[in-house]
């Protein structure tokens, strides 16, 4: 999909998806189905974040020296990996604030849990569709990738 359309579309697909597969997570009952409330989510969220990753690492590396590919890709990767656990974090604490607020307004634990990644969830889609937003708007870089010694072609 990069070779054809570049960074930009791919990225905003793909975190589109990712977002609204979280949306899909959102708004899972309590006593909820696996077909019809967590598998559509799922498949969103998994091809949605399949799609993006590969764009953001070549949009990361596209204009590094080969030399220093190492140190890029090492950073980048850090990267990845910092902002999914602080991803992970943030979302948790707002999970467990609005648990503890529903429990403490005297929900039963479990709907209060559920309100709680309620929340995480809608929290997560709206940081997805921000990115794919910054992406899409921000993100320079070629409309669509050639081969070194060919043509460029217009998508």
């Amino acid at each position: 999909m990069v070779m054809r359309f570049g960074y930009r579309l791919p990225l905003a697909g793909g975190l589109g998806l990712a977002a609204a597969g979280l949306l899909l997570f959102a708004r899972a009952p309590l006593d909820g189905n696996f077909i019809l409330d967590v598998l559509p989510g799922m498949l969103l969220l998994g091809i949605g974040a399949g799609i993006a990753f590969n764009p953001v690492l070549m949009a990361a590396m596209n204009d590094v020296a080969p030399e220093e590919s190492g140190l890029a890709s090492g950073i980048v990767n850090t990267a990845f990996m910092m902002g999914g656990a602080l991803g992970l974090a943030v979302l948790a604490s707002i999970a467990s604030a609005r648990t503890s607020g529903l429990l403490s307004s005297g929900h039963a634990q479990l709907a209060a849990l559920n309100g709680g990644y309620h929340l995480a969830f809608f929290a997560g889609a709206c940081f997805a569709a921000l990115a794919a937003g910054v992406g899409a708007i921000w993100l320079h870089g070629r409309t669509a990738i050639t081969p070194r010694n060919a043509e460029p072609v217009e998508p």
